[in-house]
């Protein structure tokens, strides 16, 4: 057993079987909450995995929970919205090919929060950028956002909030969302140069582990009323976007 926790990939054994466990840990947590695994993943990641692998290693395992969490709630899914998205995500994978740099150290990072924070918790957005428009303008640039730093997600996330009434719609809206960027991930960092073979098997067995997780936090999101959910996504966010606050602060005391 140890063998092939080793065989997994560059780290070590030790290393891989808790990945694997947290797959199927933050897996449960975004199908049951609506947002947050896919931070609390890359959180985790960051601490244990090389930097150059980091974003696209993490992007795969998020695309594969991102496919199971939209396979079993497809029939959810806004179908316009993911169609005015679409070419959003297109024109933010192929800027981030040509990019591939980041802002100044904790800008970004600040920015995504005023975001998330202004949606939960101020007036809400326009409708103007609810319509076909702001919906392409939003999949282009947080497609962009998600390849250069992996952080896309609680910005997707609250714009998905205002578009989308029910929680099985906004949990399947936003999985598929995610799912066509992560997706453009492997185009992005393919054109960059990263190598995924190396890292293939860990990836593969993530993945299945999420799958897992998807089922059971699906099992806990049919058992919570709407109003617990809204609450608990609204929180999840709040909690993530002063996640983002604290770190870019930090960023910014480094950078300075």
């Amino acid at each position: 057993m140890s063998m092939l926790l080793e065989s997994l990939s560059p780290l070590s054994g030790g290393i891989n079987l808790v990945l694997v466990l947290l797959s199927v840990f933050t897996s449960a947590f975004t199908a049951a909450v609506g947002v947050g695994g896919g931070v609390l993943m890359i959180m985790a990641l960051a601490q244990v995995m090389p930097a150059a692998a980091l974003i696209p290693v993490h992007g795969m395992v998020q695309l594969g929970s991102s496919v199971g969490r939209t396979a079993l709630t497809w029939r959810h899914v806004d179908l316009a919205l993911l169609g005015a998205f679409l070419p959003g995500v297109v024109l933010g994978a192929l800027a981030a090919a040509w990019l591939l740099v980041r802002l100044s150290a904790g800008v970004l990072e600040l920015c995504i929060a005023a975001f998330v924070l202004f949606t939960c918790w101020g007036p809400g957005l326009p409708k103007r950028a609810l319509g076909r428009g702001g919906v392409l303008v939003a999949g282009a640039v947080t497609t962009l956002l998600s390849s250069l730093v992996g952080a896309s997600g609680p910005m997707v996330a609250a714009f998905i909030k205002h578009s989308q009434f029910g929680r099985l719609a906004k949990v399947a809206t936003f999985s598929a969302c995610m799912l066509l960027q992560h997706l453009t991930k492997a185009f992005v960092f393919g054109v960059a140069g990263f190598v995924f073979r190396d890292w293939l098997p860990l990836m593969l067995v993530m993945v299945a582990a999420g799958f897992l997780g998807t089922w059971l936090g699906l099992r806990l999101l049919h058992r919570l009323s709407e109003h617990r959910f809204d609450t608990l996504f609204k929180w999840a966010l709040t909690l993530l976007a002063l996640r983002l606050i604290w770190l870019g602060g930090q960023r910014l005391l480094a950078g300075g």
